[in-house]
């Protein structure tokens, strides 16, 4: 009963979105998560993680980065069930691709990101492009929901969707890579079956299958994010990842991730507003700490 109300709840929230205009809708968002964000339990885990990441900031400027998160996470909520609407391809999109001929001259590729701006805005670049790449996901828990959120992403072209932990998902994405496929991971959350790396300094738990995806078939790690203006949007392809090959492959694997972790903080420092900071990225301990 439980999942079928929150599957209502969806269903009536989403199809009224639809009614309106993408900016109109992005912008209600903003509007209602502003109000809404700092009452929740989140708000320490937002304000633990900025000053982790930017200890050097006044409590006045991290107050303001708090305000612009919650406006990026309202509008990235507001505007995924219009993400059927988003044609990058086409003339007069709201999305600008920066860097594809980094992603066309490295195919198949392992693609590396993180919750930056509106994360699904990359999907939408990723399988409207003229190559074929599967998308690692996380399993909603309400599997009303979850099969909703996966009806929505394929009205935009993702239909090549891979479990994003366990056995087979990585079996799935080696054999898709094999086959001339593209993956594509996100890898900016906590990850407790990966390696300890820092992560602006502390330590974090990360997950290291796209380095050993790359290590094993030879296929380049590209970089990706993306950044926005409102409801506009940038999606920008970096060249790849140099990676250390030795005799020594964990040795190898470590320093790929700590360089993949190494681009998140860039991207995050160059937008630190535009970064999904509720979720609990380091170990439980630190967010226990006296903010």
């Amino acid at each position: 009963m439980k999942n079928r109300l929150e599957a209502l709840a969806y269903d009536i929230v989403t199809g009224l979105m639809r009614l309106l205009p993408f900016g109109f809708v992005s912008g209600l968002g903003a509007f209602i998560v502003k109000i809404i964000g700092p009452l929740t339990s989140k708000r320490h885990i937002v304000e633990t993680g900025l000053r982790t990441a930017f200890p050097e900031k006044t409590d006045v400027e991290i107050k303001a980065l708090m305000t612009a998160q919650w406006d990026n996470l309202g509008r990235t909520f507001a505007e995924f069930p219009l993400t059927h609407r988003l044609r990058p391809f086409e003339g007069s999109s709201r999305i600008s691709i920066v860097g594809l001929e980094h992603f066309d001259a490295h195919q198949p590729a392992i693609i590396v990101t993180g919750h930056f701006a509106n994360w699904e805005v990359m999907a939408t670049v990723l399988t409207q492009s003229t190559h074929t790449v599967r998308i690692t996901y996380r399993k909603i828990n309400n599997p009303l929901i979850d099969a909703r959120v996966k009806k929505q992403r394929e009205s935009y072209g993702t239909k090549y969707l891979v479990k994003k932990s366990g056995h087979a998902g990585g079996r799935e994405l080696f054999e898709a890579l094999k086959s001339g496929e593209s993956v594509a991971l996100l890898n900016d959350q906590k990850f407790n079956t990966g390696v300890e790396v820092p992560f602006f300094g502390e330590p974090a738990m990360t997950a290291q299958g796209a380095v050993r995806l790359a290590l094993k078939t030879g296929q380049p790690l590209l970089p990706m994010a993306v950044t926005r203006n409102r409801s506009r949007f940038t999606v920008t392809f970096y060249p790849p990842i140099d990676l250390q090959i030795t005799d020594e492959r964990m040795t190898d694997v470590l320093s790929g991730v700590m360089q993949i972790n190494a681009f998140m903080e860039d991207r995050i420092r160059e937008n630190p507003e535009q970064w999904f900071w509720v979720h609990r990225r380091w170990p439980k301990a630190l967010y226990r700490r006296p903010s």
